[in-house]
């Protein structure tokens, strides 16, 4: 397998110190927060860019070896006699490697070019706790106690002047990820109800708060018009959403993408767009091979669709998909058919204008660590990078990821 490196060099940072209030309001007690209308103007540079990142995370550990499959490596069926996919079931993409038989959304976009497989992901010194490992990969900051997540400092870096609804979390709750010092995301789940939550006997309050011509002070002003913003955004969005129509086909599960393209369609100025397949869903420890090949194929039916859905808005060259889990599983399966908490995984990136193919050193099935697993090959915040500096062209990935990272190639 061939291994592909690229440079990456450091340049100016965009620096700011400006601070940002937050405001909240929730539907189906969920929150949502925006930054202030009374922030500058992004700078021009940013103004320019249409392009878009999107993150998709697949909580619980997907299992990175049943879903693009080795199946030339006879190391893979000794480590899994039981749960290995046989050959003739995969989709082959190659001589070596096969995607598990329900995902032929993934092997279509592989084919066409427009997905790069990123080998043996993971970070030194790894975390077995869904809960601290994934905030090491929200924070790209592993052991640190980090408090703002990599998306929210790239949105600080991108724009800090804070334009409101730079950033958007599709979810239950905001992620840890889009955390951020100058941006509050807007976070949602259900578009239809998304707004204010209060009864009767505190809405008029929420009136009084909304209107900025009855502040008596500036800082009552600026809170007020804080307020107004989130108003008019949840009315922005549910607007968005029920003028949304598309003969796309995202499958059985959206995983909150055609929410996104929804609010792409209406040209919110959201940059930064990060969802999930929640609720620990790919945690397969038990008889995994029926599950995990269903969990699969939601994903990639809906990553695709979103795609097709891209280029019929015309949207398909501003947008790149970023897919990760918050680490593998182990290289041989246990004894309840599943798969038991890992180390080095694959990453995803999708996209129009992606170089497709395999970046990375796949990690070895045969010189495993000293507990079974896999060693891990590429430091997941070289994927970061190449999302910052190849695809969003940020000159200097290091000032976001307080460190500097070869990036790939994936982005001409």
């Amino acid at each position: 397998m061939k291994t592909i490196y690229t440079s990456m060099s450091r340049r100016n940072v965009l620096r700011s110190g400006a601070a940002a209030l937050a405001v909240s309001a929730a539907g189906e007690g969920l929150t949502f927060g925006l930054t202030s209308t009374l922030a500058r103007a992004a700078d021009e540079t940013q103004k320019k860019s249409n392009r878009i990142l999107v993150v998709l995370e697949l909580s619980g550990a997907n299992d990175g070896l049943n879903t693009l499959v080795p199946f030339a490596d006879d190391a893979y069926y000794k480590l899994r006699p039981q749960i290995g996919i046989p050959a003739g079931k995969l989709l082959k993409i190659d001589d070596h490697y096969g995607f598990n038989g329900g995902m032929k959304g993934f092997e279509q976009l592989f084919k066409d070019g427009k997905l790069a497989v990123l080998h043996g992901c993971g970070y030194a010194q790894p975390s077995f706790s869904h809960f601290t490992s994934m905030a090491y990969w929200h924070t790209a900051a592993p052991n640190s106690g980090q408090a703002l997540g990599w998306v929210g400092r790239l949105a600080d870096t991108l724009d800090p002047n804070g334009t409101s609804n730079y950033i958007v979390n599709i979810s239950e709750s905001q992620s840890l990820a889009v955390n951020a010092s100058m941006h509050t995301p807007v976070v949602f789940n259900d578009p239809d109800r998304f707004m204010r939550k209060g009864d009767a006997a505190v809405r008029p309050m929420f009136d009084v708060l909304e209107d900025p011509e009855k502040a008596q002070t500036g800082a009552q002003k600026y809170l007020r018009q804080v307020a107004a913003s989130a108003r008019d955004a949840s009315q922005q969005i549910r607007e968005a959403w029920s003028h949304y129509k598309t003969p796309v086909d995202y499958g059985i599960l959206s995983l909150g993408l055609n929410k996104i393209a929804a609010l792409i369609a209406a040209d919110m100025p959201t940059r930064l767009y990060y969802t999930s397949y929640p609720h620990n869903t790919f945690d397969t420890h038990v008889h995994q091979v029926d599950a995990h090949a269903r969990y699969l194929t939601y994903v990639s039916d809906a990553v695709a669709g979103f795609m097709r859905d891209m280029e019929r808005i015309g949207r398909a060259d501003d947008v790149s998909v970023l897919i990760f889990s918050e680490f593998g599983r182990r290289a041989a399966e246990n004894t309840s058919l599943g798969t038991d908490h890992g180390t080095a995984n694959l990453m995803f990136i999708v996209g129009k204008t992606v170089r497709g193919g395999h970046y990375g050193t796949p990690s070895s099935l045969t010189e495993l660590m000293p507990d079974g697993n896999l060693q891990y090959t590429t430091d997941f915040r070289r994927v970061y990078a190449t999302m910052i500096e190849g695809w969003l062209q940020h000159a200097n990935s290091a000032s976001i990821l307080r460190d500097k990272f070869e990036t790939f190639p994936v982005f001409g």
